[in-house]
């Protein structure tokens, strides 16, 4: 059904592309006219863009001059200039799309046309990022676009404290992570004065990885929470010793694909026996058995270095989709009380909701959405279905000749990586890079001890080295370069054959004391001389690695979901460079284990030679059926979690906009009088129970109701003898 939906909204693609080049081929035509322009004409262009707008020109009108100033201006100040397929990608998201293009094809330099036009009518652009680092990265480097235009540029990044996140918003374009800015909103209206408010509204966003955002992350909702009243925190250490005591499928259950826990008779009886109570399900026990759930989940189904990771004695929860941890973030209903327990650390308090929205209802918000990504073909209908945006595929500047080669099966995980390590030592022997995508922490820091064994130099990049990423990701495809990551893999960050050279040129500007912030001016002068320097040094490195076969990404293992194997395998073959790619599985893997058990059967009773693998489209195809399965069953997830939102965001909706409107001051006193009336009226309703009795009336009972609201001074014996 899902395939039938996702060919129906291909359909009138040639027709869209047609549309985007012809702006390609508007934005071309000017581009004599501008480049003959002085740099202080051309800072003149903003002030001529909003006069127009003024005067009643369509942001569309203003599209292809405006476009061809932004790529003037990025080859004076980045000595970039936009390819025609960027000028597409550009006006795709202007209109409100999300621009499918593929890894390498400049994303980020494509978000500079539609944020400079949009921020042109004055009412803010939001560009959305995976991290604080890309957001602080993008926002200096792409920032020297905006402010040679008169533009102003913010980044919202965390720990900074409300005078300073106003600034950032108020600027005309504002880069931050999904997280800062739905947390923002929430905090916006859970604010006392106005002074503390510091979003301006919601009119256009743009967000990059849009597929890891909106889709991967869309599961989770936003939460702040405070701590509830009452300690019962040595409930969660009891209850952690407890299961302790307990046997998997013999006093309990343990459902790995729902995620489920449930408790057996013999295990009733034996934590009955244990706490000395006669019936763990009297109503006065209720509260036990949420602890006893948690505590079996905790130990059977969220796994250190797989789920979270420990660090300096906090429980820290790790994406799953992207294998970055998330700071803040805490699993709700008491589970990350009992994983604490679980990890002998402190159990902090348990919380109580205070404000809560999804993703998907907070980017909802905004005027105008538009995304971009390498990878959003196979959830087209979800884009659509829930946020109303279309997916357009843009065309590769230059054409992919990376060579995707075929699956290997082992029979073991054992085997698997015996062979993994044999064939990076082959490859990184002849000085060929290599990056290694593992699914978890722990998968990657055995992979690394196993490099190391082999005297194997690497780097590792998972959830506890992300401080590091996208240093360690611009290095990753120089010559003899092996680096490990979890799903993180850089996105946001190209891998370059030979080093990424804007990194390594901004990385040597810095070293030497000169920042885009802090002295802009002197960072502008050297730019093109330091880009010119590292861009010879790598020249010579990329031909001779180009020469050995590209960037070899090698997969430890399947994803759940075949978009996130595509970004994998996407982070070679950029540009037309050469590149390879190859997934090494096990019957072993947790998605075989879990969702085709029959496949593994019929597989294992062939009796394989040990480390021998197999190359089996019949194998592939129940890969495929397996991540089908389980896409599915995430699918059914968001829609669930959104379903429960929307009910709840009607009533948010309402409430927010009344607190906005005493916040800012504005006259509320006919809606407090329409209030009083309506609260009133609702009370003597209910009092009169559907009768015009009066003797029926239950006047205590509004007597009480009125009082619950507001002490109300009436002499109720005067109005029973009234009425």
């Amino acid at each position: 059904m899902v395939d039938i939906v996702d060919k129906a909204l291909r359909m009138g693609e040639g027709h869209q592309l047609k549309r985007l080049e012809n702006v390609a081929k508007a934005v071309n035509a000017l581009e004599d006219e501008i480049s003959a322009l002085s740099d202080e004409e051309l800072k003149g262009q903003t002030a001529k863009f909003k006069q127009r707008l003024d005067n009643g020109a369509k942001l569309d009108d203003l599209m292809p001059e405006a476009f061809a100033t932004v790529r003037e201006v990025s080859k004076r100040t980045l000595g970039q200039r936009h390819f025609d397929v960027q000028l597409m990608g550009g006006a795709a998201l202007h209109w409100g799309n999300i621009a499918e293009m593929k890894t390498g094809e400049g994303k980020t330099l494509v978000a500079t046309l539609p944020s400079y036009l949009n921020a042109l009518e004055g009412k803010g652009v939001h560009v959305v990022t995976v991290n604080d680092y890309l957001a602080s990265y993008q926002s200096e480097l792409m920032g020297r676009i905006y402010r040679f235009l008169g533009m102003s540029v913010g980044c919202i990044i965390t720990d900074q404290q409300p005078p300073e996140r106003r600034k950032q918003y108020n600027a005309d374009i504002t880069y931050g992570t999904n997280n800062e800015f739905g947390f923002d909103y929430l905090r916006d209206n859970m604010a006392w004065e106005k002074s503390e408010l510091v979003q301006r509204g919601h009119h256009y966003a743009i967000v990059d990885e849009v597929d890891s955002i909106l889709i991967d992350e869309a599961r989770t909702p936003l939460i702040i929470s405070g701590p509830a009243e009452g300690d019962v925190t040595h409930w969660y250490r009891e209850f952690a010793k407890l299961v302790l005591k307990l046997t998997r499928d013999v006093d309990y259950e343990i459902d790995e694909k729902k995620k489920t826990a449930g408790i057996l008779d013999p295990g009733i009886a034996k934590i009955e026996d244990y706490l000395g109570i006669d019936n763990l399900y009297e109503p006065s026990n209720t509260a036990l058995i949420g602890y006893l759930n948690n505590a079996l989940k905790a130990k059977e189904l969220f796994l250190l270095d797989r789920d979270y990771v420990v660090t300096n004695g906090e429980v820290l929860i790790v994406d799953e989709h992207t294998g970055r941890v998330l700071p803040g973030r805490r699993y709700s209903e008491g589970l990350h009380q009992a994983i604490e327990a679980k990890e002998n650390v402190e159990v902090k308090a348990e919380n109580q909701t205070f404000a809560t929205i999804t993703l998907q209802n907070y980017f909802r918000m905004y005027d105008k959405l538009a995304g971009m990504t390498g990878t959003a073909e196979t959830e087209a209908a979800e884009f659509m279905g829930t946020y109303k945006l279309g997916v357009l595929p843009i065309p590769s500047n230059r054409p992919v000749i990376r060579k995707d080669k075929d699956d290997l099966i082992f029979r073991t995980k054992k085997e698997k990586l015996t062979a993994i390590v044999r064939d990076v030592a082959e490859r990184h022997a002849k000085g060929q890079p290599v990056l290694l995508g593992t699914a978890s922490v722990e998968s990657s820091e055995i992979l690394s001890s196993l490099l190391d064994v082999a005297r194997i130099p690497h780097q590792v990049l998972n959830a506890k080295q992300n401080a590091k990423e996208a240093a360690v990701v611009a290095v990753a495809g120089r010559k003899g370069a092996v680096t490990v990551a979890t799903n993180m893999a850089g996105r946001g960050t190209d891998i370059m054959l030979g080093g990424n050279v804007e990194f390594l040129a901004d990385a040597k500007l810095k070293a030497e004391g000169y920042s885009p912030d802090d002295t802009p001016e002197e960072y502008e002068k050297r730019w093109p001389g330091v880009l010119a320097e590292v861009k010879e040094q790598v020249k010579d490195e990329h031909e001779e690695v180009k020469n050995l076969g590209g960037l070899y990404v090698l997969g430890t293992e399947r994803h759940e979901s075949r978009r996130i194997d595509n970004q994998l395998r996407g982070r070679s073959g950029r540009q037309g460079d050469p590149g390879e790619s190859r997934f090494y599985l096990s019957l072993e893997d947790d998605l075989m284990r879990l969702f085709n058990t029959q496949l593994v059967a019929r597989v294992m009773a062939k009796g394989l030679p040990e480390g021998e693998p197999i190359e089996s489209k019949y194998v592939s195809n129940g890969v495929r059926t397996a991540q089908k399965t389980v896409e599915a069953r995430n699918f059914e997830m968001r829609k669930n979690v959104l379903k429960y939102d929307d009910v709840m965001n009607k009533q948010r909706t309402v409430i927010y906009a009344e607190r906005q409107m005493v916040l800012k001051g504005e006259d509320i006193h006919e809606d407090i009088l329409k209030f009083i009336s309506d609260t009133v009226e609702s009370y003597v309703r209910g009092a009169m129970n559907g009768s015009d009795k009066p003797k029926n009336w239950d006047l205590d009972g509004l007597k009480d109701a009125l009082n619950s609201v507001m002490p109300v001074l009436l002499d109720w014996d005067q109005v029973r003898e009234t009425i």
